[in-house]
């Protein structure tokens, strides 16, 4: 059955100011410019030095230099439920490993890079060779200054990997030593 012309007219209206209003919306919006492949090229080797460099410092006890690359309200997220971390708590669970001379070892064997086209936010994972973790992996969100230049880690997530194989046999571990999510903040 053919559409009557004044409701195709209504519907090609409504579309049309649909298509016109997404242009702004999601990503790659014309409102916030694309990087060019050379500024990508250039912002994944500098994402790469803060992240290998972040990982220096604490093999180094480099307190100033480890916390000065989060950001001001970066958030760890450790490996047990209950650490999430602002800097502020993060830095006193880590001084007193950054006082003795040695925080900790980790090495990121393997990392992917993405890049938001507009070049402000990135985000990646990596495995990481541990000496007291063994295997485990990184996460994150790192966030660029455009005034200054810098890129800065705003969330890390540290995790341990457990093969497939073993999940039941950890899942005991944790139900029997009474480890369980922490409810969320009131």
């Amino acid at each position: 059955m053919p559409i009557r012309a004044d409701v195709r007219a209504l519907l090609l209206c409504g579309l049309t100011v649909l298509g016109v209003a997404s242009l702004g919306c999601g990503r790659g919006s014309p409102e916030r410019a694309k990087i060019t492949a050379s500024a990508e090229t250039e912002y994944r080797a500098a994402i790469t030095a803060v992240l290998d460099g972040w990982h220096a410092a604490a093999a180094a006890a480099d307190e100033e230099g480890y916390f000065k690359l989060l950001t001001p309200d970066a958030v760890f997220l450790g490996t047990d439920a209950a650490e999430r971390w602002d800097v502020a708590a993060f830095r006193r669970y880590a001084h007193p490993h950054f006082a003795r001379g040695r925080a900790w070892r980790f090495k990121a064997v393997r990392r992917d890079i993405a890049l938001h086209p507009s070049g402000d936010v990135a985000w990646f994972d990596e495995d990481l060779a541990t000496e007291n973790l063994g295997p485990a992996r990184g996460s994150g969100v790192l966030v660029h200054d455009g005034a200054t230049g810098a890129w800065r880690i705003a969330q890390y997530n540290l995790a341990l990997t457990v093969p497939n194989a073993q999940l039941a046999e950890v899942m005991r571990l944790v139900a029997t030593h009474g480890s369980a999510p922490v409810p969320p903040a009131p």
